[in-house]
């Protein structure tokens, strides 16, 4: 699939950063600053000062949240009529975050598909605002689209009010911030929260798919930081008997009271959820959000048709080169080339030792458990060491690393079955038979 993120969003974002962080710095100066006629529109950040003295402090303190200490300039600031500030982002600056915004995008989706198993996926940036997914072998196209579509971003904001479906279409009231419910949860009604504050989904640290021990209906267990615990623990504990509203994407899926306080750091999210849903949903949030919107733009399914004739050519090939390095083991070592031919490689071991005791003057039964005892060590040894490497891999690796630590580790075990027991085998049933004088190695 390939996923177009929404630039506008990263501009949109950075104005309610900027405003929050400007709100701060006014709030926090000493003595306070007092501002008003605060203003979002055309992309800019406007704000009236109640005192023109106060603009050099201002200006002061608004400079490190707008440049913070990178080389490029991210705001640039204006003052007009004395007391008004307005400030507007740079293309510099714009670029920069947009930047950031897909290389945390390319992350997420990684963790988010990794997620659903070991797929091998190839996720590669295309332009400045492009994202292509390939997964191989996925089975339910719909499930990996629903779970990259969302952005995932998760708030806990205290309720002041519900709101009606006419506030909610206007999208604005004063005093606070209108939320929609969720289909099946209230919609087309909604509530209004406090604009600024709460708790994000950066202060979590796990998410997994649960069961309501009282509904057993299907929800998702979450569990905070320790600085998320805190600030969970002091609203429930400073808002007891109040509404609070977990809202995801824009929208109100729960909105539950606090019966009492919170201390442990952990809680639950509940709504219409299906099993699938909200394990969907747990990913989501472990991966954390999406810093920009993704639409899905176009969809291919590449069926195995297409890549027949490249299969037939491939098998082909592995045909005679396996066919020609039978010939070259069964023409250097004879009756055990053919046994080696069975594990390549690790036989070739095998043999040179066995070759080396007949050198020696032992005697063909001896020659033959020398070389292997000996040999068997080396080669135990080596898949042993390489086995380990394969467990670190699978432990600690992405999808794509998973699944070649799950062939290596598969191969490790096929080739020293193969080449040490299978072939001893062989070799101690031909010997009891034919007990041979000597050897054609």
């Amino acid at each position: 699939i390939l996923l177009e993120a929404d630039q506008s969003q990263v501009a949109a974002v950075r104005l309610e950063d900027m405003e929050e962080a400007m709100r701060n710095a006014m709030r926090q100066a000493e003595p306070r600053i007092r501002i008003g006629d605060v203003s979002t529109d055309e992309g800019r950040l406007s704000f009236l000062l109640d005192d023109a003295g106060d603009v050099d402090r201002a200006r002061a303190e608004l400079e490190d949240a707008m440049n913070g200490t990178g080389p490029v300039r991210e705001w640039d600031l204006q003052v007009v009529d004395g007391q008004r500030f307005v400030l507007t982002q740079t293309e510099a600056g714009l670029d920069n975050a947009i930047d950031a915004a897909m290389e945390g995008a390319l992350r997420t989706v990684g963790i988010r598909i990794d997620g659903l198993g070991t797929r091998e996926p190839t996720i590669l940036r295309q332009g400045d605002n492009r994202i292509v997914v390939q997964v191989p072998g996925l089975q339910d196209p719909e499930q990996l689209k629903e779970l990259l579509g969302k952005t995932a971003k998760l708030e806990f904001k205290l309720v002041e009010r519900q709101a009606s479906a006419e506030e909610v279409q206007r999208g604005f009231v004063s005093g606070g911030e209108v939320v929609p419910y969720a289909e099946g949860e209230g919609y087309p009604n909604g509530v209004v929260v406090q604009r600024l504050g709460g708790i994000d989904g950066d202060t979590l640290t796990s998410a997994q798919q649960n069961f309501d021990p009282q509904t057993n209906e299907p929800v998702v267990g979450i569990t905070f930081n320790p600085e998320g615990g805190k600030r969970f623990a002091r609203m429930t504990t400073q808002y007891t008997g109040r509404q609070f509203a977990i809202i995801l994407d824009d929208e109100v899926i729960s909105a539950p009271v606090m019966q009492e306080p919170i201390q442990n750091g952990q809680s639950q999210i509940s709504g219409s959820f299906t099993v699938e849903s909200a394990n969907n949903l747990a990913i989501q949030l472990r991966s954390g959000a999406l810093p920009v919107d993704l639409a899905v733009v176009e969809e291919r399914t590449v069926g195995p048709d297409l890549g027949a004739d490249s299969v037939k050519q491939g098998l082909l090939a592995m045909g005679v080169g396996t066919l020609l390095v039978m010939l070259l083991m069964i023409l250097s070592y004879g009756r055990f080339g053919i046994y080696a031919t069975v594990a390549l490689f690790i036989n070739v071991a095998i043999n040179e030792r066995i070759r080396e005791e007949r050198k020696r003057g032992r005697r063909v039964m001896a020659a033959v458990e020398t070389g292997y005892k000996e040999a068997s060590r080396a080669i135990y040894d080596a898949n042993v060491t390489n086995f380990i490497a394969g467990v670190l891999l699978f432990q600690f690796g992405s999808g794509p690393i998973k699944g070649f630590a799950v062939v290596l580790v598969i191969g490790l075990f096929t080739s020293v079955f193969t080449a040490v027991p299978l072939t001893r085998m062989w070799v101690a049933g031909w010997l009891r038979r034919t007990r041979p004088t000597d050897l054609n190695l």
